[in-house]
């Protein structure tokens, strides 16, 4: 059970979610006057919440005992469910292609860049560090330096998971976090624009001895089916995240019940506020852990894809320089896979550096006035291995 849910007051409720406790299992070890001296409240006020969340962890561990013995699956279906994903397009087919046909659903992408430029001869030199346990989930880092294209990623990603299934898309709906306000409106209605052109191009070539079907889609459709949140601070951004579950059940799939009409959440970026309003390191481990986990649950339990964007940064250890993810290494191990953005050159390039099912692999891609599209100069595209 989350917080949010405890029967306690609102301000209790802030005061758990702004100290980092998101989960009742969060508070199973802190004694009262631990948790009374970081809420900033009396002992009995926080013997009063221990003593609740007491209460409702027991109720629903005995609720949960049998349902955790029933939800067992076993390797075959796994198999079976990954290889029946569905996927969002990037709009470029080259980046798709390392990708193993886009961004997967039930797995979270980070997307992260850089404030040091890389050549293609540097980038085997540094060590990238990121990743995010071993969870059914898959994760994904993708760094690269400013201007390097994220958000217009996150935008097209956006746009992208709309296109409908008759098209090879997932015809969803889009959540689009933001945290730093880079999130343009008039970007977004281009890229809905060129989606538009690209799948009537695609209609008349794929029924060129028949008779056309009319794409009834408009650019504002694709607009009005974004639903944009804009973050001012950390504890919005949690409480944000607790309420995804709620708003995601409010928009169920008419023909899937157990599935959400949104199938892809971007957070521009996961960082932000994290760099700037945390002292307490201890703290914004705990803090991050939480949403993670929460972002996790999201992916699998509603078959949707989450992409993150976050920043890499570079630190000097060794007489060598590294690149790390920002938020440190707690939040570095939160992937499973990892994409790295960065120029070469005049050439942006999407850099495969981890994946437990994914080769590693270059590919080049453009963003154009489109949107994401292939580079023009593809054939100079350098795999690395």
């Amino acid at each position: 059970m989350e917080i949010w849910r405890l029967p306690i007051s609102a301000s209790q409720r802030g005061k758990l979610i702004s100290a980092g406790y998101t989960s009742l299992s969060s508070l199973s070890s802190i004694s009262s006057s631990d948790l009374a001296r970081e809420l900033k409240v009396s002992e009995s006020e926080a013997m009063n919440i221990l003593k609740v969340a007491s209460h409702s962890r027991g109720s629903e561990t005995s609720n949960a005992s049998c349902s955790i013995v029933e939800g067992a699956q076993s390797a075959w279906d796994m198999l079976h469910d990954e290889e029946s994903l569905m996927h969002i397009t990037t709009s470029s087919a080259d980046l798709d292609n390392i990708l193993g046909g886009g961004i997967h659903c039930k797995e979270v992408t980070e997307i992260g860049w850089s404030s040091l430029s890389l050549i293609v001869n540097s980038v085997l030199k540094y060590k990238l560090t990121t990743a995010f346990g071993s969870e059914s989930i898959i994760f994904m880092l993708i760094g690269g330096v400013p201007g390097i294209g994220k958000t217009q990623l996150g935008i097209q990603i956006a746009v992208n998971v709309q296109i409908p299934n008759d098209f090879g898309g997932l015809g969803g709906k889009a959540i689009y976090i933001d945290t730093e306000g880079s999130f343009m409106v008039e970007r977004a209605f281009q890229i809905a624009e060129a989606c538009i052109e690209d799948m009537s191009e695609y209609n008349r070539f794929l029924r060129k001895d028949f008779q056309e079907c009319k794409i009834k889609m408009l650019p504002q459709d694709i607009l009005e089916n974004i639903f944009y949140f804009r973050i001012c601070s950390y504890t919005e951004q949690i409480a944000l995240i607790n309420y995804l579950d709620k708003f995601l059940s409010e928009h169920k799939d008419v023909d899937m019940s157990l599935w959400s009409q949104v199938k892809v959440i971007v957070v521009d970026s996961v960082t932000f506020h994290f760099r700037q309003d945390f002292d307490d390191m201890a703290l914004r481990t705990r803090v991050l852990s939480g949403m993670a986990l929460k972002l996790m649950n999201l992916a699998k339990r509603f078959s949707l894809a989450v992409v993150l964007l976050n920043q890499v940064t570079t630190k000097h250890t060794e007489a060598s320089f590294q690149l790390a993810l920002a938020l440190g290494d707690s939040w570095s191990h939160t992937c499973t896979n990892r994409i790295v953005l960065y120029w070469n050159g005049n050439e942006r390039y999407a850099y495969i550096d981890k994946s437990p099912s994914l080769r590693s692999a270059s590919a080049a891609y453009s963003v154009t006035a489109r949107g994401i599209r292939n580079s023009s100069s593809s054939c100079k595209r350098i795999k690395m291995m």
